[in-house]
């Protein structure tokens, strides 16, 4: 039997707003390795997004470094990890040389090949080409056959895409990549494997919605999604990347399964449970998989409050966590209740006032009238009509500041 953990959507060096999030990264990174190792697990899949940006800080990609040796229990359990759209594919693959000497492999690009050979773990990689690799693991007798995705735009498969039904296209140019090494490669005498980076659905399903956090993916012909039909009916588990809660996509054929981050990095994540997920697999049969929830790392709440003792109670009763606060109140949030909102914790993100009785308020629109008006006057009508008061002075001032930094000298 073999044994494979899937994580996606690491987001190296990712901030919440003003917020590091390097050290619960770290702790979070550090409960995946144990879990590895309390699992004895045989293989990592990373689905994509290792980093956040494209030019990761140094501690985002010392962090990186160093779990994965780890996590490769020093060169003895092989990971194979992908680019997503968050990522530099010449950035990630750069490693790649000497990485692979821990059983370390990056893939960022569809026609990249990755060398045979057999490292000082015994791990051997016996076949590959463009898109696919097979690993021979020492403890089974078995190959792990692996058919790489990860993330492409239009601009790196260009040369593929022509004018006409493009959306159509691109399914088609992958889909065919991808049955085309399934034919070759994956028949009932291994393990076969997808890792993937792309948005996945059932067709004729609405695509599940993509983090606040995340670019879109993907926008060919309008859409963002591939069909989980793209996959090949010779794959026995499909590990994607991109969407951040766990998700499993498809129980047919083929399970079609996003891990979820490691934390949660946008409010509309809160309240998530993340998790990676552990599979069992062997030639010729479905696979088995479950989902390991993860404790590390501060939640992220949404609450709403209209009291300032119920808020700070609150407050006080969960101090380990990000919140964004949306504080019902008859007027603008008061200076003195701010400030006591804000001593209270170091976690609010955001506090954002809503009016119990916005009655009144019309949308703003200009009318011919109003072109005479100055900026002030109009700034004056567009608070009214959103908030259903006149702004404070303090926002009178900084709008007078933002606007008189923008005039011509």
């Amino acid at each position: 039997m073999l044994k494979i953990l899937h994580t996606a959507d690491w987001h190296l060096g990712k901030r919440l707003q003003e917020y590091s999030r390097l050290e619960e990264q770290r702790l979070v990174l550090d409960e995946i390795c144990q879990i590895a190792d309390r699992e004895s697990v045989d293989l990592i899949v990373l689905a994509g997004d290792i980093f956040d940006s494209f030019n990761p800080a140094h501690e985002a990609v010392e962090l990186l470094y160093k779990t994965l040796r780890k996590l490769s229990d020093y060169g003895k359990r092989p990971i194979i990890a992908i680019s997503g759209n968050h990522d530099s594919t010449q950035f990630v693959e750069a490693p790649d040389p000497l990485a692979r000497e821990l059983g370390i492999i990056f893939y960022s690009r569809f026609d990249s090949v990755i060398p045979l050979g057999k490292l000082d773990s015994g791990v051997e990689i016996t076949r590959s080409e463009s898109g696919f690799v097979e690993l021979k693991l020492p403890q089974h007798e078995f190959p792990t056959r692996i058919l790489l995705a990860p993330y492409a735009n239009e601009v790196s498969l260009r040369i593929h895409l022509g004018e006409e039904d493009r959306e159509g296209e691109f399914r088609s140019v992958l889909s065919n990549k991808w049955q085309e090494l399934a034919d070759k490669y994956c028949d009932d005498l291994g393990v076969n494997l997808f890792v993937g980076h792309f948005f996945f659905t059932r067709e004729g399903e609405q695509p599940e919605v993509e983090p606040e956090s995340e670019r879109p993916i993907l926008h060919v012909g309008g859409t963002q999604a591939l069909f989980t039909k793209n996959i090949p009916s010779q794959i026995q588990y499909a590990a994607l990347g991109h969407l951040h809660r766990y998700h499993a996509v498809s129980h047919d054929t083929v399970p079609v399964v996003y891990s979820s981050s490691p934390l949660a990095y946008s409010f509309s994540e809160a309240d998530q449970e993340k998790k990676v997920v552990l599979i069992e697999a062997q030639p010729g049969k479905p696979v088995a998989y479950k989902p390991i929830g993860l404790k590390q790392g501060r939640p992220l709440y949404r609450v709403k409050f209209d009291q300032l003792d119920k808020t700070l109670q609150w407050l006080e009763e969960n101090p380990n966590c990000f919140v964004e606060i949306t504080y019902e109140t008859e007027q603008s949030i008061d200076a003195s209740t701010r400030k006591a909102i804000m001593k209270a914790h170091d976690g609010i993100v955001n506090l954002i006032p809503q009016l119990k009785n916005p009655l009144g308020q019309e949308s703003f629109q200009l009318h011919v009238d109003d072109l005479s008006k100055d900026v002030e006057s109009l700034f004056r009508m567009f608070y009214q009509s959103e908030k259903g008061q006149e702004p404070n002075p303090e926002i009178l001032s900084l709008f007078k500041e933002i606007i008189s930094q923008n005039d011509p000298v």
